[in-house]
């Protein structure tokens, strides 16, 4: 076949039933949420990939099992609308959604920063970009509202005016926290070592028999030096405390904030993924030090992944 007719298209033609009245709302979210665009006579449309032919199978099935009709096709446009112009009604829709999500941003801003609902924002972002199949320009508005939102958010997070601690607070001291370290205490420990004393000693106690001693300096446990203060995780609170202002650092503690804190505060789409690695590290190495080598690798990488070019000598 020649190249230029190959389907560019898929074509989604739906009649549903009077009844279930839940069953017209259900469809319609569906569709939203897969970033289809309605064309004239009902026929909705995705461009042609093996995603969107599942997806759309699957939502063909559930109208099917509800008792409605439903035709699925390929389809490359011959005459009337060119692939052009349904390009364009994909960057239209698009549009849309980067605007709402911008002008929602801003009022949240306006009405004193750091809302609750930035982790929504970030989520509802992070779904637009997964269906912007066609590069909407309207991206750009949306990040920078949402940009500052997280800014300002940032700005009233800010642990203590006491902080950041002085090099000589830092350098050389034992640092302690509880045994069987996960994410928040993992990540605390590389960061201690990578940036503020690679010489750093660590230990791994039970919080029940550990007594504190002089020159110890305790982290994500009960009256720790750097443990969880107000909605920060302990990761958080020790940047803070050193002094460590780095964007591939705060991509990594919002990972560790959501993930070790559970309620999705930052939503960047990372999180899953680091979550199961981090899983995996904890169940094939139950010794502390094996799980801090194995977390080191993973936070170097993801370090440099960020943009990272930091650390001690």
């Amino acid at each position: 076949m020649d190249q230029k007719f190959l389907p560019r298209w898929l074509l989604l033609l739906l009649q549903l039933p009077p009844k279930p009245d839940y069953l017209r709302l259900k469809v319609r979210r569906q569709l939203q949420s897969l970033g289809a665009i309605l064309l004239k006579g009902g026929v909705h449309v995705l461009p042609r990939t093996d995603d969107a032919l599942e997806d759309f199978q699957w939502l063909r099935r559930q109208v099917l099992e509800e008792d409605g009709e439903a035709t699925l096709i390929e389809a490359t446009l011959l005459e009337g609308l060119s692939d052009e112009q349904v390009e364009s009604l994909f960057r239209q829709a698009r549009d849309s959604d980067y605007e709402a999500l911008a002008n929602e941003a801003t009022q949240a801003l306006a009405s004193g920063g750091g809302s609750p609902a930035l982790p929504r924002l970030r989520r509802r972002m992070n779904d637009i970009l997964a269906i912007d199949f066609y590069g909407a320009t309207g991206r750009s508005k949306a990040e920078t509202a949402l940009n500052r939102l997280e800014a300002r958010a940032r700005e009233l997070e800010i642990p203590s005016p006491a902080l950041p601690l002085s090099q000589e607070v830092l350098i050389g001291r034992t640092w302690v926290t509880r045994k069987g370290i996960h994410i928040d205490r993992m990540a605390c420990a590389w960061l201690i070592r990578r940036f503020i004393d690679a010489k750093a000693t660590l230990r791994f106690v039970d919080p029940k028999s550990y007594v504190h001693a002089s020159g110890e300096l305790r982290f994500d446990m009960f009256e720790g030096e750097f443990t969880h203060e107000r909605e920060l995780c302990s990761f958080e609170v020790l940047m803070a405390g050193a002094g460590l202002e780095d964007p591939a650092l705060r991509a990594i503690a919002d990972l560790v904030h959501d993930i070790d804190l559970k309620d999705q505060q930052h939503g960047r789409p990372e999180a899953a993924g680091l979550a199961k690695l981090i899983a995996g590290v904890c169940v094939a190495h139950p010794g502390d030090e094996a799980r801090l080598a194995r977390g080191k690798a993973l936070f170097d990488d993801l370090y440099s992944a960020f943009g990272g070019k930091g650390g001690t000598p």
